[in-house]
């Protein structure tokens, strides 16, 4: 797992240096990680520390150096991007492996949700399929008018960011969305030792703050970097496309398409476009899918839930 959310300096980065485990400020900065790979043989290479110590680090903890953004460039944005997204539901069986990186990569607890998997079912004689929601990252988005603080802000390469530094906690943002894609801290957050060694920027959105917003932030730390979410990068399917629409590409990984064509040859759409949010993430719709959609009900954990999927995809009533 990369770990580009964190930047650090001083006495704690040359002690982490000295466990063993890399805290170079960038792909594999302050160990923000994750620990569990850590455990893992893998390859060691030998790298001289700040102190001029000979160590030993795993080659997956290796990446590029890259300094913390600061506050005005990650208000501003990537210049001459435009981020853009593509969900292809025909591919989305559920496996949620895209929720499960995200939370690892934000270090959020596993009952918040950044990326949610629904079921839908658009009407009685239609079938239900799989609907990853992220969120959109509106061109028009309400949730920037309302904020008093300008905590939310929209940036020049397409991306709506909430800097907590700021954020007051009011909820407007909240109430303003129309797709529900916020989520509150109610709480002070339990941080690992990892989590609490990053300097905060809204790029990261780490560590989580109480009583502040939080969401979707399509990882723009990453795209500095030329990488792309943990969400397209850990779907075993493809489900998710992401590039840039200036440069008229989006890629899931594995498949690197014009994502102009890609939109027009599987008639893509966005969700709820009557309330001119003008999303920037689209949809190509559930046809031909390539998995049967009680394959999903497999990797749901919640009994509650459980049953509330079966009985859509059995059409039986829900309450």
């Amino acid at each position: 797992m990369k770990s580009e959310k964190c930047g650090c300096s001083g006495p704690s980065r040359r002690d982490f240096l000295k466990t063993g485990v890399v805290a170079l400020c960038g792909a594999a900065a302050c160990g923000c990680s994750g620990g569990s790979n850590l455990l893992k043989e893998e390859e060691k290479i030998k790298l001289l520390s700040p102190d001029g110590e000979l160590i030993e680090v795993a080659r997956s903890q290796i990446g590029p150096a890259v300094p913390p953004v600061g506050k005005l460039e990650a208000r501003e944005g990537i210049p001459g991007r435009k981020f853009v997204m593509v969900i292809d539901l025909a591919k989305c069986n559920n496996a949620r492996k895209c929720i499960t990186s995200c939370q690892k990569m934000h270090y959020s607890p596993s009952d918040v949700e950044w990326l949610q998997v629904k079921l839908m079912k658009d009407n009685d004689q239609a079938s239900p399929y799989w609907f990853p929601k992220t969120c959109f990252h509106c061109d028009n988005p309400p949730c920037v008018k309302v904020c008093p603080v300008d905590a939310t802000y929209k940036r020049s390469d397409g991306l709506v960011l909430i800097d907590n530094d700021r954020c007051i906690g009011c909820k407007f943002c909240m109430a303003a969305c129309p797709y529900s894609t916020r989520v509150f801290n109610w709480t002070e957050p339990e941080l690992s030792e990892e989590a609490k060694m990053c300097s905060y920027s809204p790029e990261a959105s780490v560590p989580a703050q109480e009583g502040t917003v939080e969401k979707c932030d399509f990882c723009p730390d990453m795209a500095r970097l030329g990488e792309l979410p943990d969400c397209v990068t850990s779907c075993p399917n493809g489900v998710f496309y992401f590039g840039d629409e200036n440069e008229d590409t989006v890629t899931n990984g594995e498949e690197t398409v014009r994502f102009s064509q890609l939109i027009k040859d599987k008639a893509g759409y966005r969700y709820m476009e009557e309330l001119g949010t003008k999303p920037r993430v689209y949809y190509l719709p559930p046809t031909d899918r390539i998995f049967p959609v009680e394959r999903g009900l497999e990797n749901v954990e919640s009994d509650p839930l459980r049953e509330m999927f079966k009985d859509i995809i059995d059409g039986s009533p829900t309450i």
